[in-house]
C-alpha cells in the first residue's frame, strides 16, 4: 500500500508507505469525516494560528462532528449536544449532519476560509444554507452547541487568542538578568519575540482535571551542574549534526503555513484511516479522541512552559560559554565549525515561548497513545523519504542524497517527534522527555474519557 501527502507550504514531498510485515487493507473511499478533516489542515496552513489554537480548532471541528453523528446512534452520548434522533440512523444521513456540523464549526474558526468549506458543501451536494430536512438541522444545532461552549473558554478566539493574563518577561531582549527564566530573542529585523499564548494553561480542558494535572517537575536551574550538563549536551549534538538528523528536525518542524504539530499528527491518523478502511463512524471517534488529546496536550504543556518560564538552548549557551570556543553548527551552509559560544544559534528557529516543556513531544505522545488504543496495537509501518536538496534550512544542499524514516510503530513516531526538537537545538532533553511522559498521561485519560462517550456512560446534563 502507498499513500502520498504533499504538505502545503513544504520544499518536500512526503511519501508514506506501508512496511514489509504490517498488515494493511485496500484503499478505501474518503468519508466525510477524512474530507473535512484534509479542509481543516488546508484552512490551518493558510492561517496564522499556532499549535496550541489549532489543537483547540481540531478539536472543536471534531466534537461538533462527533456530536451531530451521535444525536443518531442508539448507544453514544454527545458532549454538547444531547438531543436523540434515532429515526435518522442511516449512513447517509449522519453523513449529512456531520458534514453540516463541519462546515459550521469550520466558518467560525476560520471565516475567511468561507470559499474553500463552501466548495466541499458543493463537492458533496450540499446547500450550505439548506435548513429543510433534519439532518441539516441536527448537524447546525450540534455546531451551535459546540460553539456555544467554547465561547468563553479562556482561549480568547474573539479577542484573536491574544494574552488576556498581563503576561511580561522577566528578561528583557538585551539583557539576562535571571538565567532561569525565558528570554525574548531580537530577529534579524530588529523584531522582538512576544510569548506566544501564555494564557494558554487557562484554557478550558475536555478531560484534565486541572491543567497542572501532570504537570511535571521543574527543570533544572542555575547554577545546578544539570543546568550546565544539558546546554553543553544540546552544543555537542549541534556539532554532530549529519543529514539525517537535519532531515528529522526538518521533518518534524511544522512551522508556519503547515499543519503545525497536532495538524502533522491528524494528517498521519489520515493515512491510519485509509491503511485500515475505517468506515465514517470509526474516523468520526478516532479524530474525536484524537483532536481532544492534542487539545489537553496543548494546555497542560503550555501550563508548564508558563508556570517554569524556562530559558532556552541559545539562552543557556550564550549566559555560560559566550566569549569560549567551542565546535557546533556555524550557521546554514557553513557546517561544524570551531565559534565563540555567543555565536551559537539553533539549527531550527527558536519559538517565542518558554522551553520546558517540549510541546512538540507533548503532542506527539499524547496523538501516538490515542492511535495505539483505538488500533488496539503499536504497529504503523510507514516511513517518509526526504528527497535530496529538500531541506529548509539548507535548501539545495541537505540532505545530499535522500534519506528515509521509517517508524514500525506509533510510539516510534512520537518518540523521533520529540528527539527532532534537540537535533533542532531548541530543547534539554528533559524538555522533551517529560514531554513524552505528559503526552502519554493525557493520551490515555483522553482516550478513557472518550471510551464513556462512546459507550453511552459519560455523565452529561
Amino acid at each position: 500500500m502507498r499513500s502520498q501527502i504533499v504538505a502545503a507550504g513544504a520544499r518536500f514531498v512526503i511519501v508514506i508507505v506501508m512496511l514489509a510485515g504490517v498488515p494493511g487493507a485496500a484503499h478505501a473511499g474518503e468519508n466525510v469525516v477524512r474530507r473535512w478533516n484534509s479542509a481543516a489542515l488546508e484552512a490551518v496552513r493558510r492561517s496564522t494560528l499556532g499549535p496550541p489554537a489549532v489543537a483547540r480548532a481540531l478539536a472543536i471541528v471534531h466534537t461538533c462532528m462527533y456530536d451531530a453523528w451521535a444525536a443518531s446512534d442508539p448507544i453514544a452520548v454527545g458532549v454538547q449536544y444531547h438531543v436523540k434522533d434515532p429515526s435518522a440512523g442511516a449512513e447517509e444521513h449522519k453523513a449529512r449532519a456531520v458534514s453540516y456540523a463541519a462546515y459550521r464549526a469550520l466558518l467560525n474558526l476560520f471565516p475567511a476560509q468561507a470559499p474553500l468549506f463552501d466548495g466541499v458543501m458543493a463537492e458533496l451536494g450540499l446547500d450550505p444554507l439548506d435548513q429543510s430536512d433534519p439532518d441539516s438541522v441536527r448537524g447546525v444545532a450540534a455546531a451551535q452547541a459546540g460553539l456555544d461552549a467554547r465561547e468563553f473558554d479562556g482561549a480568547n478566539q474573539g479577542g484573536k487568542y491574544a494574552d488576556h493574563t498581563g503576561y511580561v518577561p522577566v528578561n528583557p531582549a538585551d539583557v539576562l538578568l535571571d538565567p532561569n527564566r525565558w528570554q525574548p530573542l531580537t530577529g534579524a529585523n530588529g523584531t522582538v519575540q512576544r510569548f506566544a499564548l501564555p494564557h494558554w494553561g487557562l484554557v478550558a480542558p475536555f478531560a484534565l482535571h486541572a491543567p497542572d494535572q501532570f504537570r511535571p517537575p521543574p527543570p533544572a536551574s542555575y547554577p545546578h551542574g544539570l543546568y550546565t550538563k544539558q546546554a553543553l549536551a544540546v552544543a555537542q549534538m549541534s556539532a554532530r549534526l549529519g543529514d539525517r538528523e537535519k532531515a528529522m528536525a526538518g521533518y518534524w518542524a511544522d512551522g508556519p503555513r503547515t499543519e503545525t504539530p497536532p495538524g502533522h499528527w491528524s494528517l498521519l491518523a489520515q493515512f491510519v484511516s485509509e491503511r485500515d478502511a475505517h468506515t465514517m463512524e470509526q474516523d468520526v471517534k478516532l479524530f474525536f479522541a484524537l483532536a481532544n488529546s492534542l487539545m489537553d496536550a496543548s494546555i497542560a504543556a503550555w501550563d508548564a512552559k508558563r508556570h517554569y518560564d524556562s530559558p532556552r538552548p541559545v539562552t543557556t549557551i550564550h549566559f555560560l560559554l559566550g566569549g569560549r570556543p567551542i565546535h557546533a553548527w556555524a550557521g546554514p551552509y557553513q557546517g561544524t565549525q570551531l565559534i565563540s559560544g555567543d555565536r551559537w544559534q539553533s539549527y531550527l528557529p527558536t519559538p517565542p515561548f518558554a522551553e520546558y516543556v517540549s510541546g512538540h513531544s507533548t503532542f506527539s505522545a499524547a496523538a501516538a497513545e490515542i492511535l495505539r488504543s483505538f488500533t488496539g496495537s503499536d504497529a504503523f509501518g510507514a516511513q517518509v523519504t526526504i528527497e535530496p536538496g529538500s531541506s529548509p534550512i539548507e535548501p539545495g544542499v541537505v540532505p545530499a542524497a535522500a534519506v528515509t524514516l521509517a517508524w514500525r510503530t506509533f510510539s516510534e513516531a512520537a518518540d523521533e517527534a520529540g528527539l527532532s526538537r534537540r537535533y533542532g537545538g531548541i530543547h534539554f532533553e528533559d524538555g522533551d522527555l517529560m514531554g513524552r511522559r505528559m503526552g502519554r498521561q493525557i493520551g490515555r485519560l483522553v482516550w478513557q474519557t472518550a471510551q464513556s462517550y462512546f459507550d453511552g456512560t459519560a455523565q452529561v446534563p
